[in-house]
């Protein structure tokens, strides 16, 4: 019987030793024997490839690991599209895998997400459900941002959160069956080879942030469905950190690529006026959440400067008027 073949890859950037914590994983999961599976490692220019390609050959991976060094960081977008390239010009592949270098596979969670797949032609994209280091769940997928779930994270407050709890963006997810939604953590997430080739991969404008969710809007548009599957599992070391989710930590200020891509996002995907409207949205209800948390003494739970960082960003101001719609090292597909 002809096996799978499965292509995971991990985009690097100076996290030499998480990603060899993520091969023995990908080892583990090859020595099932019920798929083919090859890894491909993205150095992006970071120095990470010389420590990750001797751990390759001490245990004798060079036949299944293959360690490609970026000529820039084009952050991850541009990583996995590298790897598409490579994967797609060495072939064969059925489907893509990605796995963050923060993250590691309990046995089974590729043949989980390969079955799946395969039962499911419709569907393009299927990931994981995630736990965290110390074994607690996180089980969340994502809804897409509309001006109204982003008025609700603006202005955080418990009221207006239960009126928008049909657009708030993070969805717990139910664990018994797999489940379609809107978008899944790039974290661990498997693409069928079709639907990279019709997409064209990722769109590398987004250096980070908004990427996979570009990806699943987009592959939505052209029939594609994403799901959910609760039986896959693997460890993410990161959990709950990222800020899509996270309110009760203490923040930091978010890098201007952050906003960036958000306003990209809107106006690739809805336009110049539906994205006008959503920051002025977002510069009024951030407004009223900053003032909110200032007479209730909660000044920590705003997140430094991002009202003066989304107005800067936002199209509010003509000089962000401009985004660029796409870019990808994939070619065009063929339509077959």
């Amino acid at each position: 019987m002809q096996l799978t073949n499965v292509t995971v890859v991990i985009v690097t950037y100076k996290t030499a030793q998480l990603t060899i914590d993520g091969l023995y994983s990908i080892f583990a999961e090859r020595e099932l024997g019920n798929l083919k599976i090859q890894a491909i490692v993205v150095d992006n220019a970071s120095g990470d490839s010389a420590k990750i390609q001797d751990l390759v050959e001490k245990n004798n991976w060079q036949d299944w690991v293959f360690v490609l060094t970026a000529p820039k960081n084009g952050g991850f977008a541009y990583g996995n599209n590298f790897a598409f390239k490579y994967a797609l010009e060495k072939g064969p592949v059925d489907y893509f895998h990605l796995l963050n270098p923060d993250a590691q596979l309990y046995q089974g969670a590729l043949s989980e997400l390969v079955n799946f797949l395969k039962l499911n032609p419709q569907a393009g994209i299927a990931g994981s459900s995630f736990t965290n280091q110390d074994g607690s769940l996180w089980p969340i997928a994502f809804r897409f941002p509309t001006i109204l779930s982003e008025l609700e994270s603006s202005i955080q407050f418990g009221l207006v959160t239960k009126l928008l709890k049909k657009w708030v963006v993070p969805v717990t997810m139910n664990q018994d069956n797999p489940s379609p939604v809107d978008w899944i953590a790039g974290a661990s997430m498997m693409l069928s080879k079709n639907l990279v080739e019709k997409m064209r991969g990722f769109n590398e404008f987004y250096f980070l942030y908004y990427e996979e969710t570009d990806l699943c809007f987009r592959a939505r548009k052209a029939g594609f469905e994403t799901w959910y599957v609760p039986s896959s599992h693997v460890m993410h070391i990161a959990g709950q950190s990222t800020k899509v989710t996270e309110r009760n930590a203490k923040l930091k200020r978010l890098p201007s690529y952050l906003y960036e891509s958000r306003r990209h996002y809107f106006i690739n995907n809805h336009g110049i006026f539906y994205t006008f409207l959503t920051d002025l949205s977002v510069v009024f209800a951030s407004t009223l959440g900053n003032l909110k948390r200032f007479l209730t003494n909660k000044q920590h739970l705003s997140t430094p400067f991002s009202l003066v960082d989304t107005v800067s960003h936002s199209v509010l101001l003509p000089r962000n008027w401009d985004s660029p719609f796409f870019s990808s090292q994939l070619p065009e597909s063929d339509g077959s």
